[in-house]
Order: C-alpha cells, then sequence, then structure tokens
C-alpha cells in the first residue's frame, strides 16, 4: 500500500477576474489528506470553501481560474496535466457530489442510461456487467427496489431519492477521492443521516478519502476525522476534528460553535459574530477577520502566517485562544449572524 497522500494541496489559488477587480476567492490554502480518511470543510457561504473543491476537480469555469499553487493527488500534480488526461481521472479515480442532484442527471434519460454510460466511460465492462454495478452500488447506499429506480427518470423520483442516485453514480467506480458539496443541506435529517453513514462506511471499507463541504457543523463533528475551517477565502484553522469543535484556537471557530443553538441557554438570546463578512473585492491588508474580532490589536493589521501552535493543530492567529482565560470574539446580542451557519440539533 503506497504511502503517499491520496491528496496534498499546496498554497491553492484561484481569482475572478469582474470588472470591479479581481476576486481571491481561494488564497494560499494548503492542507493533506491521508488514504481513507475524511475531511469537513466549513465556513460562511462566501468563504471560498465550494471554490476550493471546485478547484482541485479542474472544473473552474472563466472568468475565474486556478492561478497559483499545487494540487497533488497520488503524488500527481493534476493542474499541470493535459485536459484529456484529467478527464480520465473526473469521475473515476476522483469523484464530486453536487448539492444539486440535478447538476449529475440527465432529466430526460433514465437512470439505467446515466449509470451504465457512466460505468462503461472508463472501463470495458459490457452493458450488462455495467447494468449490474449500477444496481449493486443502488443497493449499497440504501435504496430499495433498486431495478425499479433505473427504470425510472429523474423526474418520478423524489429530491431525496435523486441525491441518493446522484452519489451512488460517483461511487460507482469506487473512486479514490470523493469531493461532497454540501449534498445532504437539502434532505430531512433521517435521510442524512442514512447517507452519511454510507459515505463513512465507503471511506472506512474501501480507503477511499472524502473532502465534506458544509456549513453543518453537527455534519461534520460526526463525520469527519479532521476539519478545516476557511474565512474570506483563507483556511484560519485545522486539526482534528473532536480537538478543533471542543477547544477552537481561532477566534473565528469560536465564534461559529458559540452561534450553535444548543451552545446556548433555552430562552436567550443566540451568541452572535458582529459586524459582516468583508468584500472579497476589498479584503483589508492584515486579518481578514480583524474587525470583528474581540482580540485584535495593531499586530493584525498584518497577515498572520499559518502556525502549529499546538501538534497536528494549525491557525493562521496572533492571537490564538492557547488558555481558557482567552478573550471571546463573540459579541453581545444585536449583532449580525454569520452567513449560511445552521446547525441541525
Amino acid at each position: 500500500m503506497s504511502s503517499v497522500p491520496t491528496l496534498q494541496v499546496r498554497n491553492l489559488r484561484t481569482e475572478f477576474a469582474t470588472r470591479a477587480g479581481t476576486l481571491r476567492a481561494v488564497n494560499d490554502v494548503s492542507f493533506t489528506l491521508e488514504r481513507g480518511r475524511i475531511l469537513g470543510l466549513v465556513g460562511e457561504s462566501g468563504s471560498g470553501k465550494s471554490v476550493t473543491g471546485f478547484s482541485i476537480m479542474g472544473l473552474v469555469d472563466a472568468p475565474g481560474r486556478v492561478t497559483g499553487g499545487e494540487v497533488l493527488f497520488q503524488g500527481r500534480d493534476i493542474t499541470k496535466i493535459k485536459p484529456r488526461e484529467l478527464r480520465q481521472l473526473q469521475g473515476n479515480r476522483i469523484a464530486m457530489i453536487f448539492q444539486d442532484p440535478m447538476m449529475t442527471l440527465n432529466p430526460v434519460l433514465r437512470v439505467d442510461t446515466q449509470m451504465i454510460e457512466a460505468v462503461r466511460a472508463h472501463t470495458s465492462a459490457s452493458k450488462a456487467q455495467a447494468r449490474e454495478r449500477a444496481r449493486e452500488t443502488l443497493a449499497m447506499m440504501g435504496i430499495a427496489s433498486p431495478d425499479e429506480r433505473l427504470q425510472a427518470y429523474p423526474h418520478q423520483l423524489s429530491g431525496g431519492m435523486r441525491q441518493r442516485v446522484a452519489i451512488a453514480t460517483a461511487m460507482l467506480h469506487r473512486p479514490d477521492l470523493i469531493i461532497a458539496d454540501e449534498p445532504t443541506t437539502a434532505l430531512d435529517v433521517t435521510i442524512q443521516a442514512q447517507i452519511l453513514s454510507e459515505v463513512q462506511k465507503l471511506a472506512r471499507q474501501q480507503g477511499t478519502s472524502l473532502i465534506w463541504i458544509t456549513h453543518d457543523l453537527s455534519v461534520v463533528a460526526g463525520l469527519a476525522d479532521e476539519v478545516a475551517v476557511m474565512y474570506a477565502g483563507r483556511i484560519v484553522e485545522q486539526g482534528g476534528v473532536d480537538a478543533v469543535l471542543d477547544s477552537p484556537l481561532h477566534p473565528y471557530t469560536a465564534g461559529l460553535i458559540g452561534s450553535l443553538p444548543a451552545n446556548n441557554r433555552r430562552g436567550s438570546r443566540l451568541q452572535q459574530i458582529p459586524g459582516m463578512t468583508p468584500n472579497m473585492l476589498q479584503l483589508p491588508p492584515g486579518c481578514a477577520f480583524a474587525a470583528r474580532c474581540a482580540r485584535a490589536t495593531a499586530a493584525c493589521q498584518a497577515q498572520p502566517e499559518q502556525t502549529e501552535p499546538l501538534p497536528g493543530r494549525l491557525v493562521r492567529c496572533f492571537h490564538p485562544a492557547l488558555t481558557a482565560s482567552a478573550p471571546s470574539a463573540v459579541s453581545t446580542p444585536g449583532a449580525t449572524a454569520p452567513q449560511g451557519l445552521e446547525a441541525r440539533v
């Protein structure tokens, strides 16, 4: 078994050219994902987490483009390979699950047609063999009567069933890496829990590495091995999921956790992060979170580098909360709540 990590992202930068200027959606993002591990990529809406996933997949469309850094898939920089070689990896060794299943499913083709084509695009399997693999994968996802589902058109399935089919399609080739962009956000908690269980089982049994992009910390807490918190295009904190959620070092991470309903007394106002997310076209020269942070000092006018103040804990902050007495970044009631962060508890 190879000791090379499944994925190494090094100083990744993705920019969008607009009439108002250059928007740096992903700015110097780095992380490593070992085989069979699950990384939760979390943050507010607009923090850059989805663009990070699209950049890794090579799916950033104009006017956006990857302008720097490396994406090493099993040791090979896939930002430098030819488009034909990249297409051989996409959907085969690397798969993506989208929030909207209709980005995966063609509304005018039956499910079996689409899944059989997905199998045969990357293998020499016969039509019968491809159909059997599709049926087995649907059953693996807990879909009852898989033969009937194969005969259906997407519009004949419920929203939850369509998402299961889309996830099953991504899993057809037992890929080495799956990037999931909030695929269970629109599903009820029962269906969500079943899908998360199946995905976690796949990672453990098949050695598949998984990046789960979400704003839901409760999902990350139950699913991921590691977590990376993004803010304004950068990863501001990363580490083991239990360590980060139990003892956050960055004030933004602390603010997200503190704003969860479960972490507030019944009947009291929710704790909130003051201010608004900065304009990505006009980011301040220093720490992007400084204007919202109770710990900010003059040092925060410079851009903080990533440090490792504790073993296995990486953070971009001049004042990480290394002691229980560190001041909180959460404001008094009445401030603006973080955008896009909703916990299902």
